[in-house]
């Protein structure tokens, strides 16, 4: 028997090296091919969330202390409050009137339920007042065309709008030819998410629409939201008809063509500045194509049980644009807007 030296014998042959790195690699790879499929998959889903605008990013409220008395440092100040999900108005509300409550004694606590502003001087002092107002984000046009997705109209934000519907007749509701809002434009200390849920108000700014005003920022509001529902990758199609449904096919005496009839009529355009109604004129063009284009798309993505809907639709269309063409003096035309294939998430 031939002996081999004991520092030959321990080294590994040529091939069992090769074997062992070539199942090293081997593994690497497969466990590569693993992590990246595990990462392909996270990004689908956050594709598909994104795209379908339907995640939950919470809301928004304005709470307002007064009571010196009560509130001391807080008093008169204001604060923008981030609840979860779906909280409504009076979630939060009752939520607030029990902690403040059993803070101060039930009978020392009021709710203010409007969103007026509020004269301190006007309370009584021996009450403790709790103002609660729902509120949005605030967007000015570079930021709407640049927040283009929930998530990004969500985050890093500090400025938050709440309307106020008012009339010179000191009612709060009237016709659209009295109808008045003012709108409040808020701004915190710091941007959401943040680690605390409420932050101060540290600036306000308000400003009063005139009817046409209105008018005109109402009808800017729905061809914008006519033209985003359109332009998503992936149409949400119940979101799509309720909007279609709210602006071509509305009861006589409200909607869209009720600030027709008020403010675009000859006998009434008259008693409104003229840039004003070139404008509002104009807005109403563009909500008629961004209506055309939002029934060409209805109709490229329903089911044929959706058919006779798309119809009625359809109709209701051509007898806005009849009525519409006769109020403004000029024909306003249909036409079908191309555009590329896209797939619903109804």
């Amino acid at each position: 028997i031939q002996m081999v030296p004991w520092h030959v014998a321990s080294q590994p042959s040529r091939s069992s090296v090769s074997l062992t790195l070539t199942l090293c690699y081997l593994f690497r790879f497969q466990r590569l091919s693993e992590l990246y499929y595990d990462i392909h998959r996270s990004y689908l889903k956050v594709t598909e969330v994104v795209n379908s605008e339907k995640r939950l990013f919470g809301r928004y409220y304005r709470v307002a202390f007064y009571g010196q008395g009560f509130f001391e440092e807080e008093e008169s100040k204001e604060f923008i409050y981030k609840e979860p999900k779906l909280t409504g108005l009076s979630e939060i509300s009752q939520r607030l009137l029990k902690l403040y409550s059993d803070k101060f004694g039930p009978d020392n606590v009021k709710m203010i339920q409007d969103s007026n502003k509020v004269n301190p001087k006007d309370l009584e002092s021996k009450y403790a007042y709790i103002q609660v107002t729902y509120v949005v984000p605030y967007f000015d046009e570079k930021e709407q065309h640049d927040k283009r997705t929930d998530f990004e109209r969500h985050h890093n934000i500090n400025r938050f709008v709440f309307e106020t519907p008012f009339t010179l007749s000191g009612k709060k509701h009237g016709d659209v030819e009295e109808q008045c809002k003012r709108r409040t434009i808020l701004t915190t200390s710091s941007s959401f998410p943040y680690l605390k849920k409420r932050m101060q108000v540290v600036e306000q700014q308000s400003t009063e629409m005139n009817p046409i005003e209105v008018a005109i920022d109402e009808m800017s509001r729905k061809v914008s939201e006519l033209n985003q529902l359109c332009n998503m990758e992936e149409v949400d199609m119940i979101r799509l008809q309720l909007k279609l449904q709210g602006s071509v096919s509305v009861k006589v005496n409200a909607g869209p063509m009720a600030y027709a009839r008020a403010f675009l009529e000859e006998k009434n355009a008259k008693k409104y500045p003229d840039n004003q109604v070139k404008l509002l004129k104009e807005i109403f063009r563009q909500f008629a194509e961004a209506c055309g284009q939002a029934l060409d798309v209805n109709e490229r993505l329903i089911k044929e049980d959706q058919l006779e809907y798309q119809e009625e639709m359809r109709a209701h269309y051509r007898d806005m644009l009849t009525e519409l063409s006769g109020i403004m003096n000029e024909q306003i035309p249909h036409t079908r807007q191309p555009g590329s294939e896209r797939h619903s998430t109804y």
